[in-house]
């Protein structure tokens, strides 16, 4: 399936209006866009300040679709993400109010700020791309994307993500702070204003969702789906390792290689595609036993390690 020159022109058109406002983050804007054409959600940790919510609105502004936000707190309900039914005394029935998880881009912004009960009204939002509210179901629109930020210093007010929630992230990244030239020029962009602000639409959520369709078809050879299969069994094996990788991680892992291949006008996954994004799609689903904890040990140098060793394909098929 050759890579529609279409598609991968709107694709370059998002990525130029990100890259115009987060400076000096081209990768990570690469791992956000693989996640929104692969159909997962992202979870951005990191200090405050580096820019995790102005990526975010850029993107939203970038596609003409539904973007909310809501800023997590211990004092937010479930309700305030799903929405409420309310009744009508005229019509003596109950009508749906949607909340803001009704749209395309949610953020939620410090969402382990939010008290577990709340997060996990989430769950059924990542999984099933559709609320409960009063035994009657219903569905988010499509796409739908839920970006979540957390910040990992402070941890006064905070509730720890649980497994099964992170579980359900595709990616999780971190922005980290500019170099100085790239800091220069971020004062000098931000004395006009918010360069956010200034973004135009260059897509459609219709373009948006064909794509995804259009991904499912890059071709994974039986070779590469072994060698990404064989790394995440090794994440279960591992001696440090308490939880390893899910079948749900594998899944995810498939579909981030194929949109992060068609980001680079590829119809086809090779060895590197799954080298180079196994950090940001199975680090934050592994639970170390606490003894490798004591010694420093983290879920990121586990998965390197677990790189090294795993066997690197050099015959490809072409489908």
């Amino acid at each position: 399936m050759p890579v529609r020159q279409e598609s991968f022109h709107i694709i370059s058109s998002i990525r130029a209006n990100l890259e115009s406002c987060i400076l000096g983050k081209s990768f990570e804007i690469q791992l956000l866009m693989t996640a929104l054409l692969a159909g997962g959600h992202v979870l951005i940790e990191d200090v405050p300040g580096t820019g995790k919510t102005q990526m975010i609105k850029a993107l939203a502004k970038s596609m003409r679709g539904d973007y909310r936000r809501i800023q997590c707190n211990p004092d937010i309900l479930p309700s305030d993400i799903t929405g409420v039914s309310i009744f009508h005394p005229r019509d003596e029935r109950f009508y749906f109010r949607p909340g803001p998880v009704m749209t395309n881009i949610l953020l939620a912004d410090e969402i382990n700020r939010a008290t577990t009960k709340t997060q996990s009204a989430l769950l059924e939002v990542m999984e099933e791309r559709n609320v409960t509210v009063d035994g009657e179901t219903h569905e988010l629109p499509v796409p739908f994307m839920l970006c979540a930020t957390q910040n990992p210093i402070d941890f006064e007010g905070t509730y720890m993500l649980p497994e099964a929630q992170l579980d359900r992230f595709m990616l999780k990244i971190s922005l980290g702070y500019p170099d100085a030239e790239t800091e220069k020029n971020l004062l000098l962009r931000h004395q006009e204003g918010q360069p956010v602000d200034r973004l135009q639409p260059v897509a459609h959520m219709e373009q948006i969702a064909a794509i995804q369709k259009e991904i499912r078809g890059v071709h994974i050879s039986d070779v590469v789906t072994t060698y990404l299969l064989d790394i995440v069994r090794a994440t279960r094996e591992n001696s440090t390792v308490l939880l390893g990788a899910s079948p749900r991680a594998a899944l995810s892992f498939v579909m981030a290689v194929k949109a992060f291949a068609f980001l680079h006008e590829r119809d086809y996954v090779l060895p590197d595609d799954v080298k180079r994004l196994a950090p940001y799609v199975l680090a934050h689903r592994l639970l170390l036993r606490p003894e490798a904890r004591m010694e420093n040990s983290n879920a990121a140098g586990v998965v390197q390690a677990i790189l090294r060793q795993v066997n690197v394909p050099v015959q490809l098929e072409r489908g």
